[in-house]
């Protein structure tokens, strides 16, 4: 718990990627379960993310696990970068972050609310955790919300803007959901 007693704070950002979605909202109400007592996820969903949470009908079960879940008005709103400047949270997860978001922060562009945030957070030393939908060139499967299959052709170009952000301070990059619980207990075992 943080000195005065009150929970820690973590922000989770969701993106417009449906890849893995299910699999890290799972996760995160596990982690979330699983460290009650210490910290308190702040959900923050990007206006492409509420499409597809909607669409994986997802977005009842945020509202359900967790006290707090904005949906993007814009870049600024909810004021996420503010509060991570002043360090009111642990660290932001983007988890699934598609490869428009990663792109923006790979460029330097603030121009949504969570690109803006990953900018803030790295401006203000904040740890920032991000899963990118596309980190490798390659042929990917991904599950439709119908449980179907879908290939896609992941871009040389797209795993280079990944490759950029793993030389960026206070960046690290993760693959999958299973990564998100050693994030956890880094910041939040004795």
């Amino acid at each position: 718990m943080a000195k005065d007693g009150s929970k820690r704070k973590i922000a989770w950002g969701i993106t417009g990627s449906g890849d893995r979605i299910e699999e890290t909202v799972k996760t995160m109400i596990e982690l979330q379960k699983q460290y009650d007592d210490v910290v308190d996820v702040r959900v923050f969903v990007s206006r492409a993310g509420e499409q597809v949470i909607k669409y994986y009908k997802l977005f009842n079960t945020l509202e359900k696990h967790f006290d707090k879940v904005w949906v993007e008005i814009n870049a600024n709103s909810p004021f996420l970068a503010g509060q991570l400047q002043v360090k009111r949270y642990e660290f932001l997860l983007l988890a699934p972050t598609t490869s428009n978001t990663v792109a923006k922060i790979s460029l330097g562009l603030a121009d949504s609310l969570l690109s803006n945030a990953a900018i803030m957070s790295q401006k203000a030393f904040v740890p920032t955790y991000i899963m990118p939908c596309d980190y490798k060139p390659g042929i990917l499967t991904t599950i439709l919300p119908d449980g179907s299959e879908m290939r896609l052709r992941i871009r040389k170009e797209d795993a280079e803007h990944v490759d950029s952000l793993r030389r960026m301070d206070d960046v690290f990059v993760i693959e999958k959901p299973s990564e998100i619980a050693g994030i956890f207990k880094k910041h939040f075992s004795a």
